[in-house]
């Protein structure tokens, strides 16, 4: 009987199914991790699951979502961006800063012009000049937000008139009973989503973070590609700033320190390879979802802030362990 058992279990179907549940587990163990944190939190928490508090949640995710959603798209063309947090900073601080100097329309317009222009030295650097994306990036967070404290003296900035102004509809306003954020994390998920999921320029983005020698023995000019995808990740910087700027009609000149830890904590939690040429926006908004729920649930247990970065590296760790499981079919492994 003993040896009936052991056969079925060495047979092909027994190793099958043994490896289709591994394989379910590691693909989707991270929702399974998920699900049974929302359940503890709920358990904790009465007021975890309710409307209002999962609004709240979305609308605090929507600046990281964002920021996100233009990251997944460098990070699928085979690249990096780190600068995001300190790009942040520069863009919120100038855009404030602006706003009662030149008006708000003029000081929206001058904050994407010059955030786009920071996306196209990253852009210049990596794509043409083919200097490593993590370097550049990382060089180029440390310039920003030193050129952020002199520019504003190392002093915080405010809006003068914070009732009086429409500035504050992109962070306070609402349409249709949706907060605006929410709104504009959505619609710029959805038309990115389009853009690289039925488009000519997506699959080409795809195909350089994939093969990029492929890619370019197949006639894609992978230098412009590159330089693109750091103007959509700039663009995407500028429109999180303009929705911290005007919820908090001021700004701090740190205050987008750290974001590209939780941005690209998102983005693995949504299983985009690190390594390109693999992704998807959807799933990208899913992990940052999941982020902060998960930081929130901490929260409302009484955790301190702190904790939340230690749960988040244990995440990351966690997410990235199960993508290579999925890669090598099994949870465990003692060779590479």
């Amino acid at each position: 009987m003993a040896s009936t058992e052991q056969t079925k279990l060495g047979s092909p179907a027994g190793r099958l199914s043994k490896a289709g549940v591994l394989s379910f587990l590691s693909a989707q163990g991270i929702l399974i991790f998920f699900l049974i944190g929302m359940f503890v939190f709920s358990f904790f928490s009465e007021q975890f699951l309710s409307q209002s508090n999962i609004m709240t949640v979305v609308r605090q995710a929507s600046i990281i979502g964002i920021i996100a959603v233009g990251v997944t798209v460098v990070i699928i063309g085979g690249n990096l961006d780190l600068s995001v947090g300190s790009m942040l900073s520069f863009s919120t601080v100038l855009v404030v800063d602006l706003h009662d100097k030149i008006g708000p329309t003029n000081a929206i317009l001058m904050m994407f012009a010059l955030t786009l222009m920071i996306g196209a030295v990253n852009g210049f650097l990596i794509g043409f000049l083919r200097l490593n994306s993590l370097i550049v990036t990382l060089a180029m967070l440390s310039a920003i937000q030193g050129f952020v404290l002199i520019y504003s003296g190392g002093q915080n900035v405010d809006i003068a008139d914070q009732e009086g102004t429409w500035f504050a509809f992109f962070g306070r306003g609402y349409l249709a009973g949706i907060a605006v954020p929410i709104l504009l994390f959505g619609l710029l998920a959805i038309l990115v989503q389009v853009v690289m999921s039925y488009t000519g320029y997506g699959r080409r983005i795809f195909a350089v973070g994939g093969n990029p020698m492929a890619a370019v023995y197949s006639g894609i000019r992978k230098n412009w590609c590159v330089f693109s995808t750091y103007l959509i990740s700039a663009f995407c910087v500028a429109c999180a700033a303009l929705v911290l700027g005007s919820r908090v009609m001021g700004s701090q000149n740190n205050v987008g320190q750290g974001y590209e830890l939780l941005v690209l904590a998102g983005i693995i939690l949504g299983g985009t390879s690190l390594l390109g040429g693999a992704g998807s926006i959807w799933k990208t908004v899913i992990g940052v979802l999941i982020l902060g729920f998960i930081q929130n649930g901490l929260l409302l247990m009484g955790y301190p802030y702190y904790i939340q970065w230690i749960v988040t590296w244990v995440i990351i760790i966690l997410a990235v362990w199960l993508d290579l499981a999925n890669k090598r079919k099994r949870l465990l492994t003692t060779h590479s």
